[in-house]
């Protein structure tokens, strides 16, 4: 129902995100989506790129008088560091190109360099990184302000923070009224609900920054108000869980994905890591007496909100090179240094919420419809009433 394409190069012109599927009539506010861009653009550890970039989206079809039209949506996210690499990365061949270009040929352990380099027959790997930066995740987080938009409308909205950085981690659970207030602020440090343990944070990207190394963490995302029946049990691609660990792990530099309390449910008798079912008759619906499922119980959405953990791989570029080989002398060489961040985890929350958004989006419209929001509304009503009665 739903579907992403994204385009553009770390240092081109632009990043360019398609988005197809969405009713006509959701609200959309270039305003709300720029605030997406800068929330991805904070956090302690970012590295220089950040200093030059003010992202700033650009609708340029699909949306009119500020609501969708049932069209593609296209958005423009201009690179201020373009005006640096025009001569670099041309879009026609010109002559003189050879002496402008800024070609790598001592690729990088831990990020795409050689693997594209020798799967599209490149000499050096300056494509392959341009294309495989984590900047695109721009146009990701752009888009998922879209999805946003539409669950909005239907009372679901999703959040994300920072659950570890390195081996600090924090050892209890953050409420939805702490993720709230975490996304309103206007000063974002690491992304930690508690301010003593985000201090300890701090000290650990400190020790990376003094030691030229970089660092790991994990993000937490946490969708609220998602309805029970969002998936499938019945068909494999269908399963809410699967589509989205799949959406998280495609996100740079995650390597792996937790639904819920996966970690701790693999290391625990099954006694202790269900969710009792409860009754509550005032509200007429279904709990659980806990949520160690993360929502999602048989690929389904089950009511309770939904949880989802990233882990970030410590950044590849390293300010101390690693072992490489040149491509050219095939001799040993230090990697190439690429200007890079020491911790991405706050930012890497942010596009995690996008992806999450946008895979709920895709599950919601696929069990509800409707050409217009009017329409997917009278069938979510439906739907809710149906609930009501069961």
């Amino acid at each position: 129902m739903l579907r992403l394409e994204t385009a553009g190069e770390s240092h081109g012109e632009c990043l360019v995100a398609v988005l197809s599927g969405l009713p006509a009539g959701v609200p959309v506010s270039t305003e709300l989506i720029d605030r997406e861009l800068w929330r991805r653009q904070q956090g302690y550890g970012r590295g220089g790129r950040m200093k030059i970039e003010r992202d700033h989206a650009e609708i340029v079809a699909g949306v009119r008088h500020s609501q969708t039209i049932g069209a593609p949506i296209a958005i423009l996210i201009r690179n201020r560091e373009w005006a640096n690499w025009a001569d670099a990365l041309p879009v026609e061949k010109r002559e003189g190109d050879e002496a402008a270009r800024r070609p790598v040929t001592r690729p990088r352990p831990g990020h795409a360099d050689l693997a594209g380099a020798l799967k599209y027959n490149f000499p050096e790997v300056r494509y392959v990184l341009e294309r495989a930066s984590a900047r695109e995740t721009a146009a990701r987080v752009a888009a998922g302000a879209l999805a946003k938009a539409l669950l909005r409308e239907f009372g679901i909205e999703v959040l994300s923070h920072v659950v570890a950085i390195g081996s600090v981690r924090l050892e209890r659970r953050a409420s939805w009224e702490e993720l709230v207030e975490l996304s309103r602020r206007e000063e974002i440090l690491l992304g930690c609900v508690d301010p003593e343990v985000e201090r300890r944070m701090k000290e650990v990207v400190d020790e990376a920054y003094r030691t030229g190394d970089t660092v790991g963490g994990i993000f937490e995302v946490v969708a609220h108000g998602v309805p029970p029946g969002l998936g499938s049990c019945a068909s494999w691609d269908r399963r809410l869980d699967g589509r989205l660990a799949q959406a998280v792990v495609s996100i740079q530099a995650v390597k792996g994905v937790e639904i819920g309390d996966a970690a701790e449910a693999a290391a625990s008798f099954g006694s202790r890591v269900q969710d009792p079912i409860r009754y509550d008759a005032a509200a007429r619906r279904f709990v659980r007496a806990s949520n160690h499922a993360g929502g999602i119980e048989g690929g389904m959405s089950n009511g309770e909100d939904i949880v989802v953990r990233g882990y970030l791989k410590p950044i590849s570029t390293l300010r101390r090179p690693l072992e490489s080989v040149d491509l050219v002398t095939r001799e040993p060489a230090a990697a190439a240094y690429e200007r890079s961040d020491v911790c991405v985890a706050p930012a890497a929350g942010v596009v995690g919420e996008a992806m999450v958004a946008l895979v709920l989006a895709d599950a919601f419209l696929e069990k509800f419809g409707g050409d217009s929001l009017e329409e997917t509304r009278r069938n979510f009503e439906g739907y809710r009433e149906q609930l009501r009665r069961y």
